[in-house]
């Protein structure tokens, strides 16, 4: 026994062949008299099933692969919560991978699939290269992406709408009465950067205000990121009256350095997030943000993955999630946010 407990030794224990306890421990359909005999032995034996031994012959491991930029965000964990249960109830477990949106790391992901350690992957990148795009074409298991990749690529795909959200926020910003919007963004090389750079520029030009180019930082989508682009905005710009934040996270530095300045929101500056986090409504003030639907993208890309994973030969689909805008306390104040707690949604 110094090596463990073998087939041979569980089918002497449980008076059976060893060919019913294979059958057995490979999962095939066998009496439940049997199978009771064959479990009991393997508890009683200490024997553990070796799963990369049954992937092997079924080439299933029946494990899937979540891929994002930060799982400290909490827009991929309001995705993960939607993604494990709807693979968990089809009998999958999931693998998670933080990549801090480093292209390499994505495509190293993306090229371990030809290794068999998953079945599927469902990846959210922030950037999308000639290298992802070409790896996608090559994958050797069912990949969904979240996110915006170029027309006519042939992948499962989960997108928000965030140039209609961009649009609501600024509307609402507009409506209020402000006139000194402006954008605290990400990099503009990953694509909800450039997606919402471009629908801030466009939803001014809507509104008759004129896009100045002073009134944009870039930075990053962390909160601290966040709070030194705005350092930097306001010590240029100190007349803005409403900030625009690419994301919640951004948003909350914003929060961050208008409090050390003395600076009140919204009295004197108006700030809304996008993503709609958890955080966004237990800030101080409560964060006006445009959910973009993390927990909706999460659950349609675990749908059409186990599509895929079960036999679904079809063309790849594109699932778009609309936004809509959640009013709170940091544009509207604390008094008026009891009044607007209504969800504006998008009209397309």
């Amino acid at each position: 026994m110094a090596d463990g407990p073998t087939i041979n030794t569980i089918a002497e224990r449980a008076g059976v062949s060893i060919a019913s306890v294979s059958r057995v421990l490979n999962g095939l359909p066998t009496r439940q008299e049997t199978v009771r005999k064959v479990m009991a032995a393997a508890d009683e034996l200490g024997y553990v099933r070796n799963a990369v031994a049954r992937s092997l012959k079924s080439r299933r491991t029946h494990q899937v692969a979540f891929a994002m930029a930060d799982v400290g965000n909490p827009a991929y964990l309001a995705m993960l919560r939607e993604i494990q249960p709807v693979l968990k109830a089809a009998g999958y477990r999931l693998v998670l991978h933080s990549t801090d949106a480093v292209a390499a790391d994505e495509i190293d992901v993306l090229h371990s699939l030809g290794e068999r350690y998953v079945d599927g992957l469902i990846m959210s990148p922030l950037r999308v290269t000639e290298a992802h795009l070409e790896m996608l074409a090559a994958a050797r298991a069912p990949v969904v992406i979240i996110g915006s990749v170029p027309e006519g690529t042939r992948v499962d795909n989960v997108r928000a709408d965030s140039r209609t959200g961009v649009r609501l926020a600024v509307d609402h910003l507009y409506s209020l009465g402000r006139r000194r919007i402006g954008l605290v963004n990400g990099p503009l090389d990953t694509v909800p950067g450039a997606a919402r750079g471009a629908a801030y520029r466009e939803a001014l030009g809507d509104l008759g205000l004129p896009y100045d180019e002073g009134l944009v930082q870039i930075g990053d989508f962390y909160r601290a990121e966040g709070g030194r682009a705005v350092a930097e905005l306001l010590a240029r710009v100190p007349d803005v009256d409403a900030l625009m934040c690419a994301n919640d996270l951004i948003a909350l530095g914003a929060l961050d350095v208008l409090r050390a300045a003395g600076r009140r929101v919204p009295d004197d500056v108006a700030v809304a997030g996008m993503d709609d986090t958890d955080l966004a409504a237990a800030s101080w003030p409560s964060l006006t943000s445009v959910s973009l639907g993390s927990a909706e993208r999460g659950k349609a890309a675990a749908e059409l993955l186990l599509d895929r994973l079960q036999g679904g030969e079809r063309e790849p689909r594109l699932v778009t999630v609309p936004p809509r805008l959640v009013v709170r306390a940091s544009t509207v104040g604390e008094s008026a946010a009891g009044f607007r707690t209504d969800e504006k949604e998008s009209g397309s």
